[in-house]
């Protein structure tokens, strides 16, 4: 058998701990076990990923996601999380694979995001050796973590359900506009420049309401309000799913993020929304993430409509939004965009799946 080891000496490792394991908070003074042959002869080094990484990053996944990468815009700050390791895999000196592990939920989940393999190393097994490096690195610093948690796109086969439990499904809605014709379209339509006194008046639905710092403690940690909005009581935001403890809010209320529910008293509708930010799919393009909870369609639309004026009335140029919400809520949304707002439907239906497995 031959060993993996993440450093070929104690200098190297010395070298790397002094430059950037004082920040990230993580210790990589680890041996990784053996490793099963066949995946132990690929030939990898590990090492933590550090800012002069970033260029051979963005390079190894081109064109990742069609072009929706959100890596470039997140990577510094990935680095400066003290719960995250981002642990880079090389071959023959050059970067193919990276991934991101996140501790959360109070230490208990080992969260797997970023996952990705350079073309020409994809189908070798690249991931699963990576994924097992992590894991270990995780189980190290967090003997606490108990379960490994997952945020996949992709169809589900016989082979993952025997690998991991499922805990929510999602629908996930990717339209694409121009933010000025929306602009336009929104004023057409009556809901233009301060779009909940528009809808307060249009509608005999009360107008969503945006929540400050305390009433997110309030609702989503002090009262049992939110157990029937979430599902399965999972907040997700933007691919990462969170149970609702303190320690986890204070991660979500370090972003920028837009939290709205329909009633504050009494909520059957609730979202988070990120701030645009650009994606290297060409010039003057922007993302914008909306994760939707709750069964009501009228209510979702209106928080949607919302988050469309809030976060595109300064743009110009073109967005794509991706909307995820409760699956039979889908097929409505997609008409309502289409029809009523004259948004584009960049695909057909596919589903979010939060799924977990236990850490051995």
């Amino acid at each position: 058998m031959i060993l993996v080891s993440m450093f070929s000496s104690l200098d190297q490792q010395d070298n790397l701990l002094k430059t950037c394991c004082f920040k990230m908070k993580i210790d990589t003074s680890l041996t990784m076990p053996q490793l099963p042959e066949a995946l132990s002869q690929a030939g990898l080094q590990f090492s933590v990923a550090t800012e002069e990484d970033f260029d051979e990053i963005m390079a190894m996944s081109q064109d990742i996601y069609g072009g929706l990468d959100y890596l470039p815009t997140r990577y510094t700050s990935w680095l400066q999380e003290t719960n995250r390791t981002v642990i880079l895999a090389r071959k023959q000196g050059k970067v193919i694979a990276l991934e991101s592990v996140c501790v959360i939920d109070d230490g208990e989940t080992m969260l797997v995001e970023g996952l990705r393999v350079a073309p020409q190393e994809r189908g070798k097994g690249v991931a699963g050796v990576l994924l097992r490096f992590c894991s270990e690195l995780v189980k190290s610093k967090h003997p606490e973590v108990k379960v490994t948690r997952l945020t996949r796109d992709d169809q589900l086969g016989p082979k993952d359900f025997q690998k991991y439990r499922i805990i929510t499904k999602q629908g996930i809605l990717l339209v694409r506009f121009r933010a000025e014709d929306l602009k336009l379209r929104l004023s057409e339509l009556g809901l233009g420049g301060d779009i909940q006194s528009s809808l307060s008046t249009s509608s005999s639905i009360p107008p969503p309401v945006r929540l400050d710092h305390t009433a997110i403690h309030r609702l989503y940690l002090t009262t049992d309000l939110m157990q029937g909005v979430l599902p399965n009581a999972t907040i997700i935001q933007d691919w990462q799913p969170f149970k609702p403890l303190p320690s986890n809010m204070a991660i979500l209320l370090k972003k920028d993020i837009d939290w709205m529910v329909d009633d504050v008293f009494n909520p059957t509708v609730a979202s988070l929304c990120t701030f645009p930010f650009r994606v290297p799919i060409g010039d003057d393009w922007y993302y914008l993430n909306i994760d939707m909870f709750g069964k009501d369609l009228d209510l979702a639309r209106q928080q949607f409509l919302c988050h469309l004026q809030r976060h595109t009335a300064t743009l110009n140029g073109h967005v794509m939004c991706q909307m995820f919400l409760d699956p039979p809520l889908w097929k409505p949304m997609a008409e309502f965009c289409h029809n009523n707002l004259s948004l584009e439907l960049v695909k057909e239906y596919t589903e979010q799946c939060v799924v977990e497995s236990d850490v051995i």
